[in-house]
């Protein structure tokens, strides 16, 4: 490695245009560097979603559920196949392995499922795969003060929406929650009872009355034509004008009216009609500055549609990205500096400092420019590994400055003083970072986080070794110029530490001993310490109001608006953004909304006190007694954190299900630290069978004829406004008892007769959903978790529930956070074993031998010792973050005995092992202490930073870890280490002693 140094004091012009290069290329690659939330990730599953209004959750299972699970049965990887069949629709999520391409497994399931005919009356299955790319980066409301009307609507579809779309970087705008036009006719019982027209004729009538259809194609006057056959109508006037029968026209027995969709959903911003804009980036686009782009559109469209229309920013993950990435960034400023200041604090000397921090601008310049050609982004988790690192990056440049000054301590700057200087230890720092890079690139193994995590390993894989190159390049040439001027200031050995170390070395079995001692006793600390899981930062509050689906849509209306009014009046609340009812565009982001549920997202005002306003909001819910109320803070509208543990009861009879589930949640919900249990137990509500009888009449005909007068039902289109407008006839008709069901007329051989006629009515009690899970019916029991002692509640959950008698045939399966996090821990473990491999096989190479390594590997549970004692200290529970912190400390805390021991390898071939390891103690002390030090207090910004919400990796829990496991590390290092080397040549040095009398 020392051909890098020679060559950079050859070639100086060439490394000073180098460095302005790397300082040039990475700023430049900093403002054009893609910035985004996180990188692209897929979520492990495939969702698909039918729709079939009218069919209740029994047929939705038998006709649709069944069949897409055993079409589904050959899709590779597939883990669990979870599936509701509700009244009017059904969801299937396939759960699969996180080493499956989700691309490739979307379109498996959608070709299992292109084979699948459903029956009439449902919609096609619709496959969804959701992925972080899919995540819109801004939502934008469109408010309606004056209601929306169809000029509004036509205005957004044709003039607002091509604007945003419009913006370079925005690769797609949605609008949702839009309301559709449609023309109702409704039909009057009575008038048309005394004109003699049934229902039934109305709808024979009407339809195919609009119609443009072409026929045919024939040779007329010896030229091919073609024959169309069109029926139109213009305009409600010309379809109330309709004639139905002799002198009788549609506005004589009906109704005619222009609406729309709002009886079954809406949207609404801060109490006023609205729809959303969700829009989404290109892959490769920034986020920062679309985000600009977008405010500045806003503004445009607010001036040229203020009198109907009012634009406003709901969420804005631009903004947050800009605030996330500055306070990264302020943490790596911050951690240079504490760097900066450690160097000079031990050098006292202002030149020499600024040759040791000048790594800190070029590796980052270096790692920036790496990144751009590496395809990887700006975002939280790479800023986050740079804060990381950033400590890390002076290490190399402080181990070779120290030594050149203690070379030329007597004024003798020569090339060939300052190149052996150099590679004195540059086996050393290059084995060191080496080292570091093992612990780091094999990140990406991690099957479960691998999309978070490579990049993140990447980062500080270039930031390490870009600190390496310019520790052997940039540090000597500067050294030759500025560190001639100038007395430099004399160094003193450590006399304390010496005196400390030779009482060690005499009395090995002590340091040995205590050192075991503390370490079983950090083991068992961590056993009994709780795992936990990042809590949610105190940003904006989700509302939801779920009521049963008997309650009427009207009374969940009122109730909703009710509290949103109460919402919009509080002085901490900004926006309050309702989404009531089911909204069919939900399905193609693999979810469905029940018709009675009403979604409040509320943007809290800056610096508001959220808990207070939570315990608020919560004496306030109670008044709504038929809802179920879920009240929870959020960090945004994706959270990265949970704290909920799942029970499945699992079965084939749903009675014992219940009857298990109950029995369960009763027993959870008292243990310390439940801070909620609840289930998707089936709601129950009246299903009325009508039993046809079949030598009177045809079931199918029956059905279709009673589903007509229940629901509004299309019959075509007409021009309305120069646009086609869906034309519904809503003979719906108003049952209040059993009476009035078997009242319900319908028409059998030309003849209008009672129901009751020619079917019997049977009442039933039935769910309003069927759950399965791996294709038998299942309970699920949601536990919410106090998020600092996920671990051990999930551990007394398993006691209390293993001690129950379950009914026969029924089982208990454990999953959810607690589930996830054990997998996550066994994962790093796993990682843990491969990179301790990898530092050895390192070392070994290095020192061209086994024992030397060996006992490098010693420092690793000294560090075990520090960060526990860093967690019990700070009350910070283990948790992703903590493990990864673990990790990192394996390739960090070997560097420290490597270039210990690396003195020592070298001072062995003229002195004897005892001197060797005084001598390499008194050498290296000062940069062992520096490099430490430089790292612990780069550390400090994370320690004490406010953790943004996907910081999941750069956490305070790797903070506490590193500080903790390298200052105790640190430490023992430097007295541990010698004695264990001692021990391991512990014959050689014994004689060496006896021939010298030491």
């Amino acid at each position: 490695m020392v051909r890098f140094t020679k060559w950079a004091l050859k070639n100086r012009a060439a490394v000073i245009l180098l460095i302005v290069l790397s300082l040039g290329l990475g700023t430049l690659s900093y403002f054009t560097l893609p910035k985004e939330l996180l990188p692209a990730a897929d979520n492990p599953m495939v969702t698909v979603i039918v729709m079939g209004q009218g069919a209740d959750a029994k047929t939705v299972e038998e006709q649709v559920t069944k069949p897409i699970e055993k079409a589904i049965g050959t899709v590779k990887g597939k883990k669990h196949v979870f599936s509701t069949a509700a009244d009017g629709y059904t969801s299937v999520d396939i759960s699969l392995e996180s080493s499956v391409d989700m691309d490739e497994a979307k379109v498996q399931v959608q070709e299992a499922l292109d084979g699948l005919q459903l029956p009439e009356g449902y919609s096609a299955p619709i496959v969804s795969q959701l992925n972080f790319d899919m995540i819109p980066l801004w939502q934008i409301g469109l408010s309606f003060p004056n209601g929306i009307a169809r000029d509004d609507m036509e205005k957004v579809e044709n003039e607002i929406v091509p604007t945003f779309q419009g913006i370079a970087g925005v690769a797609n705008v949605v609008v949702y929650g839009k309301q559709q036009t449609q023309v109702t006719i409704k039909p009057d019982t009575e008038k048309m009872a005394t004109y003699q027209i049934p229902v039934q004729s109305l709808m024979g009538i009407l339809q195919g009355k609009n119609l443009a259809v072409a026929v045919g194609e024939e040779t007329i006057d010896e030229k091919k034509s073609t024959i169309k056959v069109i029926g139109q109508i213009e305009g409600i006037k010309d379809l109330e004008e309709l004639q139905i029968a002799p002198d009788i026209q549609l506005k004589d027995i009906a109704t005619v009216a222009v609406t729309d969709s709002s009886s079954t959903f809406l949207t609404r911003v801060n109490g006023e009609e609205a729809v959303a804009l969700l829009l989404y980036k290109e892959s490769n686009a920034n986020a920062v500055a679309i985000g600009k782009k977008v405010t500045e559109t806003i503004t445009q469209v607010n001036k040229e549609f203020s009198s109907t229309i009012k634009a406003s920013m709901l969420i804005s993950f631009s903004d947050f990205i800009v605030q996330s990435v500055d306070s990264m960034m302020g943490a790596v400023l911050m951690g240079a500096l504490f760097a900066t200041i450690i160097i000079f604090l031990f050098l006292r000397h202002i030149r020499m400092t600024l040759i040791t921090v000048v790594s800190i601008p070029l590796s980052l310049g270096l790692t920036l420019f790496l990144l751009s050609q590496s395809g990887v982004t700006l975002n939280l988790l790479t800023i986050g590994a740079v804060a990381v690192a950033v400590g890390r990056l002076v290490d190399d440049s402080i181990v070779v400055i120290e030594n050149i000054f203690r070379k030329a301590q007597h004024g003798d700057f020569s090339k060939d003083v300052i190149v052996n200087a150099t590679k004195e230890v540059a086996a050393a720092i290059t084995s060191s970072t080496l080292t570091t890079v093992a612990v780091f690139l094999p990140m990406g193994l991690v099957k479960s986080m691998q999309d978070l995590l490579l990049p993140f390993a990447l980062t500080i894989t270039y930031a390490l070794l870009s600190s390496l190159l310019v520790a052997l390049t940039v540090v000597p040439l500067m050294s030759t110029r500025l560190m001639k001027k100038g007395n430099l200031p004399t160094y003193k050995k450590p006399q304390a530490y010496l005196r400390i170390l030779t009482w060690c070395l005499r009395h090995k079995w002590v340091p040995l001993v205590l050192s075991v001692i503390i370490f079983f006793g950090s083991l068992g600390m961590y056993a009994l310490m709780p795992k936990g899981a990042e809590d949610a930062g105190d940003n904006d509050v989700s509302i939801l109001l779920g009521y049963p689906d008997e309650i009427p849509f009207t009374k969940v209306q009122d109730d909703v608006f009710e509290l949103e009014k109460y919402l919009n009046a509080q002085p901490v609340v900004e926006e309050v953004i309702l989404f009531l009812g089911s909204n069919p565009e939900d399905a193609q982001f693999s979810t469905v909304t029940s018709q009675n549920m009403g979604r409040f997202h509320v943007v809290m005002q800056e610096d508001a006190d959220t808990e207070k306003f939570v315990k608020q909001l919560n004496k306030k819910t109670k008044v709504y007694s038929d809802a179920e109320i879920d009240v929870e803070v959020l960090a945004s509208l994706i959270s990265f954190s949970d704290s909920t543990i799942t029970l499945d009861v699992v079965g084939k009879d749903a009675s014992k299900l219940v009857e298990a589930s109950d029995e369960i949640m009763e027993v959870v919900k008292d243990i310390e630290g439940v801070e909620k249990v609840s289930s998707n137990q089936n709601e129950l509500k009246s299903v009325y069978e009508i039993v046809v009888d079949q030598e009177k009449v045809n079931a199918e005909e029956v059905a279709r004829q009673v589903s007509f007068l229940l629901n509004p039902f299309p019959i075509g289109s007409i021009k309305l406004d120069d646009k086609d407008t869906v034309v519904l006839l809503d003979s719906s008709v108003t049952l209040t008892k059993e009476e009035d069901i078997n009242n319900l007329p319908v028409a059998i051989n030309e003849e209008i007769v009672p129901l009751s006629t020619i079917a019997k009515l049977e009442r039933l009690t039935k769910p309003t959903s069927v759950l399965r899970k791996d294709g038998n019916e299942y309970v699920r029991i949601s536990v919410k978790v106090d998020p600092g002692n996920l671990s051990g509640i999930a551990n007394e959950i398993t006691k209390k529930t293993a001690n129950l008698t379950l009914p026969g045939g029924v089982s208990l399966e454990a999953g959810g956070a607690a589930s996830v996090q054990d997998e996550q821990f066994m994962e790093l473990f796993q990682l843990m074993v491969v990179s301790i491999g990898l530092v050895y096989l390192i070392m070994v190479l290095t020192f061209k031998t086994f024992r030397a390594p060996l006992v490098i590997l010693f420092t690793l549970p000294l560090a075990m010792i520090g960060a526990v004692l860093g967690l019990l200290i700070s009350r910070t529970p283990i948790d992703i973050g903590a493990m990864l912190g673990a990790l990192m400390l394996i390739g960090i805390v070997v560097t420290n005995a490597i270039v210990l021991l690396d003195r020592v390898r070298q001072n062995e071939k003229k002195m004897s092992i005892r001197e060797a390891l005084l001598e390499a103690g008194a050498t290296r002390f000062r940069p062992i202490i520096m490099t430490a030090l430089a790292t612990i207090f780069a550390m400090v910004p994370l320690l004490f930073g406010k953790e943004e919400m996907g910081s999941i990796l750069v956490s305070k829990g790797l903070a506490v870890v590193v500080i903790g496991g390298l200052t105790v590390a640190t430490l023992l290092t430097l007295v541990v280490i010698p004695v264990v080397y001692e021990l391991f040549h512990f014959r050689k040095a014994k004689q060496q002693r006896l021939q010298k009398n030491i």
